[in-house]
């Protein structure tokens, strides 16, 4: 008997099956099926994906032999990924110098033997898919071709699997990230809002305090008092930006739509000049998300009034209830938005006006936080908009199922 020969590039080609995290793993129903089908193609009583480890040859499937590994310095597998055929075919292995005495030739009749190395897309073979017989024979054409195909089937789950933890991977790190940046929104809430309170109230205090000031320095103070809001603006948007997954929960609400509407009018139309008109104008019940739903609206209505050029601003609410979703429409009659920024409206910190009707420059965060909370709520929105005219988004919300929770 020959032991198998170690590949010059060892230590790379380990590196590369341990990457699979497959060593040492139960069977699996998609690998079970391939063996299976290996072994009626081929008509071999017994059928293997393995994986030729340090100092083993580790089987992540088997068809027809109750046996999860085996030392690799008798592993047929072994000479399999040393060599470079594309199927090692060993017809009779009692007549085969490497494998005369082995034990599995001996203990398990292992007389036939065809192995197809797995090998990824770096080259590197670290298994093979194979089968064996207790008598001689060889494989036809065909069946050579079969046994070379399924091994590429192989890789490619295994491929799949290595895909998947590198997805979850970025997944977790996203995740922490945006902890880190909700943690950091939360420090930067802490540690300006108040400096920022202190600063607007001294420039007013000494705007009204002092007789003497120069128009300049009145100025001056007002522009330090415009840049403070300006800042501490951005500070809520980033924080209700960061903050909006924990608007929505997964309990969802009965929300009356007549009072939502009202109660949203009251939050942002303090202005004479501008009407606000719903369809239907009858009570009807939405089962959602009060909270995440209320906010969205306050910025689509804030926005409608804030960026109006119209000397009467009209905004028009109006629900239709589908089969699975509601669908929401808010339009207003301001001054548009041109078509080469209706793709960017929800980006973070995208400003499609340079000022809103009071000269107060946007922040860019109110449209971005209405996409996320939606985006939480496994909704969409849509926008339309002519340039001058008129702008309307479309909500769409899926029916959610009010849920009761039992009290024993």
């Amino acid at each position: 008997m020959i032991s198998p020969p170690i590949p010059d590039n060892e230590h790379l080609r380990q590196a590369a099956v341990e990457k699979y995290r497959l060593l040492d793993t139960m069977p699996e129903e998609s690998y079970d099926n391939i063996t299976s089908i290996i072994s009626t193609i081929c008509d071999a009583p017994i059928s293997l994906i393995t994986l030729v480890d340090k100092n083993r040859t580790f089987i992540k499937s088997r068809n027809g032999l109750d046996m999860s590994e085996s030392p690799r310095d008798t592993s047929f597998c072994g000479h399999a990924i040393a060599g470079n055929e594309e199927v090692m075919i060993v017809p009779d292995a009692r007549e085969d110098k490497r494998f005369k005495g082995n034990p599995l030739v001996e203990g398990f009749k292992a007389i036939f033997y065809a192995g197809a190395p797995l090998i990824d897309k770096n080259g590197y073979k670290l298994g093979t898919l194979c089968v064996y017989d207790h008598q001689p024979r060889t494989l036809t054409e065909k069946q050579v071709d079969a046994l070379k195909a399924m091994a590429k089937q192989v890789m490619s789950l295994f491929e799949e699997r290595f895909q998947t933890f590198e997805l979850q991977k970025m997944k977790e790190q996203v995740e922490v990230r945006n902890q880190e940046l909700k943690d950091f929104a939360g420090i930067v809430s802490h540690d300006l809002k108040a400096p920022l309170s202190n600063i607007i109230m001294i420039t007013d205090l000494l705007r009204k305090g002092e007789k003497n000031l120069s128009q300049q320095s009145d100025q001056y103070l007002g522009y330090l008092k415009e840049s403070s809001n300006s800042m501490s603006r951005y500070i809520d948007g980033m924080l209700q930006f960061y903050r909006s997954e924990e608007l929505v929960s997964e309990d969802y609400d009965e929300v009356s739509y007549v009072d939502l509407i009202e109660e949203v009018i009251a939050m942002t139309v303090m202005d004479e000049s501008v009407e606000v008109r719903y369809i239907p104008e009858k009570d009807t019940t939405l089962i959602t998300n009060e909270i995440a739903l209320k906010q969205i609206l306050i910025n689509l209505i804030s926005n409608a009034v804030k960026y109006s050029d119209k000397d009467h601003t009209h905004i028009d609410i109006k629900l239709i209830k589908h089969q699975e979703e509601y669908e929401l429409t808010v339009r207003d009659n301001g001054s548009g938005i041109a078509p080469e920024n209706i793709n960017s409206v929800f980006k973070l910190f995208y400003v499609a006006a340079k000022q809103d009707r009071n000269g107060k420059q946007g922040t860019g965060i109110g449209l971005a936080t209405v996409a996320r909370l939606l985006e939480h709520m496994d909704g969409r929105i849509t926008v339309d908009s002519q340039l001058g005219e008129w702008t309307e988004f479309k909500i769409h919300l899926p029916k959610k199922v009010k849920t009761y929770s039992s009290i024993h």
